[in-house]
C-alpha cells in the first residue's frame, strides 16, 4: 500500500538505535543510510531541520512472520530500555487472530509488531493510525487521494475512518493530531502523480510540492506532494525504474 512512510526524529543516533534493534527480528535487514536518512524498506527516518520539526503521536505497524516474531520484537526492545507500549498478546477487538506487541520509541511514537492471517510481505509496514482534529474533514481528503493511490474507505465511523488497499490500511482516528508524518504511495507512471497534484489543488488542499523530478533521491523520481488538513505530507511517486 505504502511505497514508504518517513518520520522526523529529535535525535537520529537514538532512533538508529531503537528501530536497529527491534527491526531486524522482523527481517528487516540492516539500513541504507544517507546524509539525511536511514531507510528500512519502505520505512524512514530523518533528523529534524528548520522546515520540518519532530514526529508526535503517529502509530506505525510492522508485519510479523510468527506470534514468536512478536514476542521476539518486544522483548529485544524492552530488554534494550526502550519504553513498553503493550505487552504481546492477542487482541481481537481489532481482527480475528491478531497479536501485537507494542513498544514506543524515543519520540514516543507507537511502534508495533503484528501478525495474523494474511499474505504480507515480513517486516513490511502493515497498517498506520494517525490522529486528526476532524475526522470527517480528513476523510474527505483521503477520499480524494484514494483513486489516484490505489485505495479505498473501508470502515467509516464518527471517531475513526479506515482506507485499505491490496496489502495494508491506516486509519484516522479523532485526537490531538499526529504532526509531521510523511506518507508516500506509488505510481505507476507520471500522468497519475500529477493528475493527483491537480484534483487535491483542485479541491482546495495546500499544495507542498507541484510535479517533478527529485533526482536528489535517484534518477527518474517523479513525485507530488501536498498537504492534509492537519500539516502531514501526503505524497505520490513513480520511480520509473521499469520492470
Amino acid at each position: 500500500m505504502f511505497d514508504h512512510v518517513t518520520i522526523r526524529v529529535s535525535d537520529r543516533e537514538a532512533s538508529e538505535r531503537f528501530y536497529n534493534t527491534v527491526l531486524p527480528v522482523l527481517g528487516i535487514s540492516e539500513p541504507h543510510r544517507g546524509d539525511h536518512d536511514a531507510e528500512w524498506g519502505d520505512f524512514s527516518l530523518a533528523a529534524v531541520d528548520a522546515e520540518s520539526p519532530v514526529t508526535r503521536r503517529l502509530h506505525v505497524a510492522f508485519f510479523a512472520a510468527s506470534r514468536s516474531e512478536v514476542d521476539d520484537f518486544w522483548r529485544v526492545g524492552t530488554d534494550a530500555g526502550f519504553e513498553d507500549d503493550g505487552m504481546p498478546g492477542p487482541r481481537p477487538q481489532y481482527r480475528e487472530g491478531y497479536y501485537g506487541g507494542f513498544l514506543l520509541d524515543p519520540d514516543g511514537n507507537s511502534v508495533e509488531a503484528v501478525h495474523y492471517d494474511a499474505a504480507r510481505r515480513p517486516g513490511s509496514i502493515d497498517h498506520l493510525w494517525i490522529r486528526v482534529a476532524d475526522v470527517v474533514e480528513s476523510k474527505r481528503f483521503y477520499e480524494t487521494v484514494a483513486p489516484h493511490a490505489g485505495f479505498r474507505l473501508n470502515a467509516d465511523t464518527p471517531d475513526r475512518a479506515q482506507f485499505v488497499g491490496e496489502a495494508g490500511s491506516f486509519s484516522l482516528v479523532s485526537g490531538q493530531p499526529t504532526e509531521e508524518a510523511h506518507l508516500a504511495f506509488p505510481a505507476s507512471e507520471n500522468g497519475a502523480v500529477e493528475a493527483f497534484h491537480c484534483a487535491l489543488i483542485s479541491a482546495g488542499y495546500r499544495d507542498n510540492g507541484a510535479p517533478g523530478e527529485r533526482p536528489v533521491y535517484h534518477e527518474g523520481y517523479y513525485g507530488a506532494f501536498v498537504l492534509d488538513p492537519d500539516g502531514n505530507n501526503v505524497e505520490l511517486v513513480n520511480h520509473n525504474r521499469g520492470s
